[in-house]
């Protein structure tokens, strides 16, 4: 049986412990800011990066999970209080057997002997979407080669929206020569077509040349600034 010099000790422990978290828990990480502008101190959101406000918001989450902990703690401490003054500190509420000394030193707050201790198991469960969405885009498994495969898959869906921006551009290196077109992902994978060819020659079902776009103009100018002579017509 835990002995009242040892009862003492931890209650000292815990008094200890109540007091660093009662001054973390007046001001509760800043969570008692409804946005997340106000617990940074920020007066506008506009003229800040997207990249930013991902930082902020990981932050103030993190703060939120803290917060919750610490206040979890702090009614395990006032319990263990609650026991001392009853007079059942160190006993197993489940089986009713003492709590071995050096358990209670190292957990102040348990309440049950390592027998009857709740268990802590790291969860290895994964959001149910995950069962046909795949967290890592480049890490997809595919039946079909990525080089013959043409469908609207969640690659191509990230390289759509980040083709219209990222953190990752141009504007947040100085002096960079890139361009905002290069800076997506697979942003040099063809569109549309399967060779370099495919996307500039017209052809009708003959296969002979049945017209000029675009593309085709502009690699006509590059062949003709470098002196190379077209293949289409040689």
């Amino acid at each position: 049986m835990i002995s009242r010099d040892e009862v003492d000790q931890c209650k000292a422990r815990l008094m200890e412990r109540r007091g660093e978290l009662s001054q973390v828990l007046d001001d509760h990480f800043g969570t008692k800011f409804e946005l997340i502008k106000e617990s940074v101190s920020e007066l506008s959101n506009y003229d800040n990066h997207p990249g930013d406000h991902g930082t902020e918001l990981y932050e103030r989450e993190k703060d939120i999970a803290l917060n919750d902990h610490h206040e979890q703690e702090w009614q395990d401490i006032n319990h263990a209080l609650e026991k001392i003054e009853n007079g059942t500190y160190g006993q197993c509420e489940e089986c009713g057997q003492d709590i071995p000394v050096e358990r209670l030193y190292a957990l102040p707050t348990a309440t049950r002997c390592i027998r009857h201790s709740q268990e802590q198991n790291i969860s290895t469960n994964r959001p149910v979407e995950e069962d046909v969405i795949h967290p890592s885009i480049t890490e997809m498994e595919s039946s079909v080669d990525e080089e013959e495969s043409t469908v609207f898959d969640p690659e191509d869906a990230w390289q759509r929206v980040s083709s219209w921006g990222t953190s990752e551009t141009p504007s947040d290196f100085y002096n960079t020569d890139k361009n905002f077109n290069d800076m997506f992902f697979h942003s040099g994978e063809m569109i549309g077509s399967a060779e370099e060819i495919e996307g500039f020659i017209i052809t009708d079902m003959e296969g002979n040349y049945d017209g000029v776009n675009l593309d085709h103009e502009m690699y006509e100018d590059y062949l003709d600034q470098n002196e190379v002579s077209s293949i289409l017509y040689s």
